[in-house]
């Protein structure tokens, strides 16, 4: 076990005396407080590998402490002690972030293998986080422009913290990859991400997908099944589109935000859970939706306790060059090709678009251009008329080899500039192009448009 900095909060100086000898004899440092405000401080002005925090100290309760630390942005790993310990006390101190819990009178080697196994996970954890960021490119926030890099700053100290997120953006900008990114960076980066996309689930199965269901609950409920906030126990839970819930399932989903508990659809036994929320929206929630009655404004302020905007694509218009290799190199790597190169001419054209759909609009336009366009440069004849030619709304007969590939290419273009009308709402595209759901989102997977996806 290598060196660590660890601190000892506890009012007993007996007991500071014999952890600091135990410790120093395992070769760590070892720095003593008495009482919360000098734990506090110390905790505040120096950095350590690990916190020994006692439940019952004279000015204040470690558990409200503890709790308090981890709203912020205080990740170093915490081990409770006390001296009056239960299986209530010890599964509280668990849920707001301790590692372990050890009761007094203290047992030497039960507390060198707690200290042990705390300092070993939180490195595994950090190992995990750094391992992921580089196996995984998607997980990176692609872009130097200054609107990037406050994002990045804003999100890096948030995933620091447990605090829920409400991260706002046009259709297409990246929210969910914001969101995967928050969770990779954060303390539950080890385990489960579950995404929930609100706006995809009908109203009569929300409940059932975030809860689960016993059996019986309900018609076609042969067994029992497990929501989504189960799966993410322990983890970070991302309710995509929150804007498109109902009221009704707002006010149960705010009860379990409040509460960390609920009940599954037709079952009465309460289920506990420790999760993280992060919630996204394309919609202007304080602007719109909340004056209109359409959104509860106790959900909103539980929401959004740290909100991260994510800008449009053309309020980032140096970051386009970069995006655009990006996904070059990702789509060649994939075919198993070189990558192409862009001609000057027509990644000048590339920047001056407007992009109403944003990141998604590009990563699907350079998947295209990597397939389609002849050669190993992308020229200007490459490009759509709409980008290649200003004012240019629609595909011309020139550009396709027959009448189905202008068609559908039309097509295509309408349904995704209808999508971004109707603020990224499928049945509200559906009703505006008036055609059924069902066919709709035939037509968005025959095209490959993922409305649920880089939000």
């Amino acid at each position: 076990m290598s060196r660590a900095r660890i601190l000892v909060v506890d009012d007993e100086a007996g007991i500071r005396q014999t952890l600091r000898g135990i410790l120093e004899d395992e070769g760590h440092s070892v720095t003593t407080a008495a009482d919360a405000v000098s734990g506090s401080a110390l905790m505040s002005s120096d950095e350590f590998d690990l916190v020994l925090l006692d439940v019952w100290l004279p000015d204040r309760d470690g558990l409200e402490l503890l709790s308090e630390l981890r709203e912020g942005d205080f990740t170093t790993p915490v081990v409770v002690i006390s001296g009056h310990g239960n299986i209530d006390t010890a599964v509280k101190a668990m849920r707001i972030g301790a590692q372990d819990f050890l009761e007094k009178p203290l047992a030497l080697n039960r507390v060198v293998v707690s200290v042990e196994n705390a300092l070993e996970r939180n490195r595994l954890e950090q190992e995990v986080r750094e391992l992921s960021s580089r196996l995984d490119p998607e997980r990176h926030l692609i872009g130097d422009s200054d609107p990037m890099r406050k994002l990045g700053n804003d999100l890096e100290l948030a995933a620091r913290a447990e605090s829920r997120i409400l991260i706002t953006g046009e259709n297409g900008t990246g929210k969910e990859l914001v969101a995967r990114r928050v969770h990779s960076l954060s303390r539950r980066s080890s385990r489960a991400f579950v995404e929930v996309n609100c706006a995809a689930i009908p109203e009569e199965l929300i409940e059932s997908e975030l809860f689960g269901h016993v059996k019986g609950a309900f018609t076609g409920a042969s067994g029992s099944r497990h929501g989504r906030f189960e799966q993410a126990d322990g983890g970070t839970l991302f309710l995509d589109e929150i804007a498109d819930m109902s009221l009704n399932t707002q006010a149960k989903v705010l009860r379990v935000l409040e509460e960390q508990r609920f009940e599954r659809v037709g079952g009465s036994d309460p289920i506990e859970v420790d999760v993280r929320v992060l919630a996204a929206t394309n919609k202007d929630l304080e602007g719109d939706e909340l004056p209109a009655g359409r959104f509860r404004e106790d959900l909103y302020f539980r929401l959004a306790v740290i909100p991260l905007h994510v800008p449009a694509l053309r309020e980032r218009r140096e970051d386009i060059p970069a995006l655009v290799d990006h996904f070059l190199r990702r789509f060649a790597a994939e075919a198993g090709r070189r990558p192409k190169t862009v001609d000057p001419a027509a990644l000048e054209r590339l920047v001056a678009y407007s992009w109403p759909g944003n990141v998604r609009e590009l990563r699907n336009l350079t998947e295209r251009l990597m397939i389609m366009a002849p050669g190993d440069q992308v020229g200007l004849a490459d490009l759509p008329p709409r980008i290649r030619g200003k004012g240019a709304i629609a595909p011309v007969a020139d550009d396709y080899g027959s009448l189905k590939e202008a068609r559908e290419a039309f097509e295509r273009l309408y349904i995704e500039r209808c999508l971004v009308a109707a603020g990224g709402n499928v049945s509200r595209t559906a009703r505006e192009l008036g055609i059924d759901r069902r066919h709709l989102y035939r037509k968005l997977r025959a095209y490959g448009i993922d409305p649920g996806r880089e939000k």
